[in-house]
């Protein structure tokens, strides 16, 4: 009695199928990543969130001042 060969055939039929979608995904977020790189910033862009911080120590708030004659 011979072992029948589809369990094989159908692996390697889903393997492909699964190589396909992960070039195709691959190949999508390429396209998008150099569509991102590519794309014009514009001036109103910035986080409104961080807009004016500048990197380094900031200054305390009045409020949170315990030093007043450090101004």
């Amino acid at each position: 009695m011979g072992k029948n060969a589809r369990p094989k055939m159908l692996k390697r039929q889903r393997e492909k199928v699964l190589q396909e979608r992960q070039q195709q995904k691959s190949a999508r977020r390429l396209e998008a990543k150099e569509r991102k790189a590519s794309a014009p910033r514009g001036e109103g862009d910035e986080d409104p969130d961080i807009a004016g911080i500048v990197p380094g120590p900031q200054p305390l708030p009045e409020q949170f001042d315990s030093d007043p004659e450090r101004q």
